[in-house]
């Protein structure tokens, strides 16, 4: 399954801001979008949110963007988990 994130950065908290559909999310990150910073926060955010291991999380696209890709493992209930 492939989640789409749309990130905000440089915020005081990191959290989920909004859903704009079952598969996107606008999540706002601590990390600045330095050396990887904010990818490694946002995996290891959503990695604590939906109890997987980080190595479960793929960044396929949006190494460098604001708006990301992360294949995540089939048969998860994401929008239940990160809308709590």
């Amino acid at each position: 399954m492939i989640l789409v994130v749309h990130v905000k950065l440089n915020v005081k908290q990191t959290r989920v801001v909004s859903k704009l559909d079952d598969h996107t999310f606008v999540i706002a990150l601590r990390s600045p979008a330095t050396e990887g910073r904010a990818n490694k926060e946002l995996v290891g955010f959503l990695s604590d949110k939906l109890g997987l291991p980080k190595t479960f999380i793929n960044l396929k696209r949006g190494h460098n963007s604001r708006v990301k890709h992360l294949e995540l493992p089939h048969g998860l209930d994401v929008l239940a988990q990160l809308s709590s």
